[in-house]
């Protein structure tokens, strides 16, 4: 079974990624895993951060001339900001006054702070905020980069969007393709509307000037997927099951969604489920579609001739893949750390304060997106 790991605190020396069960064979390009590194790093929204590091990995062991050789994948990114905090962050015994001038008294509302000063009986919640950082997502498109490369040798093509920041939505039709050509055509918002893409941009700003920040939705697709991946059988064994704990494991995400599920909530069966059809060997209907417009028009099932034309329930259904494009949104909160920051409590004190304020980012949604399809790619990888 494929599974990884990641170690490593956010301003540490790096982070580490290994991966264990990855077969024997599959052509791995350092660069291909660089580019979605890079990915990750663009976007309007960013912090401070984005200027120092330029993430690159360097892959230790479970690679040979370009291929695995089914042993364990170690992987490093080093922090090239941990020059900058090197006594701060040091694994040896420090002076107390270097101690004392990292340390973090006033948890932000919404972060693992408190949570996780309460579970250990820390002192200091920088031992938290680091490991709970948004940097360790550095790690999981390295471990991504991976799993894309397992999947592409199985025909499975991975790519996500967003389609909301704040309260702006889109709410046109789009293809795969369109998807696909979103990091390349607008990398700053990676929206296939260039008009609500101007106004996602503009809305950042304002939150920026606001010292405030937002949320938003991206939308995540796996196209080529055939049908039967996951089971019915077992309730940890049904894909959908480990598609939203994988997504919901992202820093920020509040909520998953597969398929048009939220909308299915509010309206009858009858115009929820997907009606199938069979497509004859020797007839191609006009209504078949193909996998390169599935969610909006249909698309047929590389194994078999069954198909859809509406992908309502996400490609999913009863914990099975169905043959049609995996849909899957994440739904993330706003940032926790704000520059006008909310009040908390001192836990030394315990008195009234202002939160911490960490360089943080304005809206993480632009470059979040490739967050999503390292972890969908995870789940894939399991089941394929």
């Amino acid at each position: 079974m494929i599974r990884f790991m990641t170690a490593g605190e956010s301003h540490g020396k790096g982070l580490t990624i290994i991966i264990d069960g990855m077969p024997a064979g599959i052509p791995i390009s350092v660069d291909f895993i660089n580019h979605e590194l890079k990915k990750r790093q663009k976007g309007a929204g960013s912090g401070g951060r984005m200027q120092i590091e330029q993430d690159e990995v360097e892959i230790v062991s479970g690679v040979r001339f370009g291929k695995t050789i089914g042993s364990p994948i170690s992987m490093i990114i080093w922090n090239k900001d941990h020059i900058n905090w090197g006594k701060k962050m040091s694994i040896e015994e420090q002076s107390q006054d270097i101690v004392d001038s990292a340390k973090v008294t006033a948890p932000r509302p919404g972060h693992a702070d408190l949570s996780g000063v309460q579970k250990h009986g820390f002192g200091d919640a920088r031992n938290v905020l680091e490991r709970a950082s948004a940097r360790e997502t550095a790690a999981r498109v390295a471990a991504g980069g991976i799993f894309k490369q397992y999947l592409l040798t199985k025909k499975i093509e991975i790519a996500s969007h967003t389609t909301q920041i704040g309260n702006i939505k889109i709410d046109k039709k789009y293809l795969f393709e369109d998807i696909q050509k979103t990091y390349e055509k607008d990398p700053e918002i990676r929206c296939v509307d260039p008009g609500k893409s101007r106004e996602m941009r503009q809305l950042i700003q304002r939150a920026r000037i606001d010292k405030d920040t937002l949320g938003g939705v991206v939308e995540t697709w796996a196209v080529g997927v055939p049908a039967g991946l996951g089971d019915y059988a077992q309730w940890d064994t049904k894909l959908d099951g480990k598609i939203a704990q994988a997504m919901m494991s992202i820093q920020s995400v509040k909520a998953v969604e597969i398929g048009s599920g939220i909308e299915n909530a509010g309206t009858y069966g009858s115009e929820v489920h997907d009606e199938i059809y069979f497509r004859h060997p020797e007839a191609t209907p006009k209504d078949s579609g193909t996998r390169k417009n599935g969610f909006f028009a249909g698309a047929q099932n590389d194994k078999n001739s069954y198909y859809r034309k509406t992908n309502r329930a996400g490609g999913l259904e009863g914990g099975l893949t169905n043959g049609m494009p995996l849909v899957v949104r994440v739904y993330h909160k706003p940032i926790s750390t704000l520059y006008d920051p909310l009040q908390t409590i001192d836990i030394e004190s315990k008195k009234p304060t202002e939160a911490t304020v960490e360089r943080s980012d304005i809206c993480v949604v632009p470059r979040a997106g490739v967050v999503s399809e390292a972890m969908l790619a995870y789940a894939l990888a399991q089941v394929v």
